[in-house]
């Protein structure tokens, strides 16, 4: 398979077998992912006696400025965004908006806008999921730090954005443990620290 030129979080970039993971990367059932936002890039291997596949990393974008001579790019209705979470209640969490792709664009990656503000919203418990939505829990769907996939859904109070999960793709793509270690989807439901084996619950957006 050919090497995407951007991924975002949770892109599949190639098999193990051909690269190496490096920074901005991780490995899962024999394939190398993105953890972060950013241009794909390949380098000789930096230790060839160990391994001498090319390493794969994902370098993060350069903020884009709202100063120069392009048009404000601000959240619309059905833009997809990732967003991080930043704050869990009873009823709702709370994001920033971090990157935004229009509701137009036809590939996310590839017309995302980074923000140098990001923006505030909310994920009402109801927009997690599509179904048996009266047995959905914040703290069973997201953690303080998770980065997510997310569509806009409406306009909130004050100026704030409603977003939406409830969709397959649409949900966590990063998450971390509590010693910073990158949890690993391994279904919809639950990301697992691979090296402890210890299992946490989230709401999962499936993999590109």
């Amino acid at each position: 398979m050919a090497l995407p030129t951007l991924a975002l979080p949770g892109t599949l970039l190639g098999p193990a077998s051909s690269y190496a993971p490096g920074p901005g990367t991780h490995m899962h059932e024999a394939a190398v992912y993105a953890s972060v936002a950013g241009e794909v890039v390949t380098a000789p291997s930096p230790n060839p006696a160990t391994t001498k596949l090319p390493l794969l990393s994902v370098t993060p974008p350069r903020a884009r400025s709202f100063n120069d001579n392009s048009p404000n790019v601000l959240p619309e209705v059905d833009s997809h965004v990732l967003a991080r979470i930043t704050r869990l209640g009873a009823r709702f969490a709370s994001a920033d908006i971090l990157v935004i792709a229009p509701s137009s664009a036809s590939d996310l990656a590839a017309d995302a806008t980074v923000c140098t503000t990001p923006f505030g919203a909310q994920i009402r418990r109801e927009d997690i999921r599509a179904t048996e939505k009266d047995k959905v829990t914040i703290q069973d769907s997201f953690r303080v730090g998770d980065l997510i996939r997310a569509v806009v859904i409406s306009l909130g109070d004050q100026g704030g954005y409603y977003l939406s999960t409830a969709k397959n793709e649409l949900g966590v793509v990063v998450a971390r443990g509590d010693d910073g270690d990158v949890l690993v989807p391994v279904s919809w439901k639950e990301v697992r620290d691979m090296r402890t084996g210890k299992g946490e619950a989230r709401k999962v957006a499936k993999p590109f």
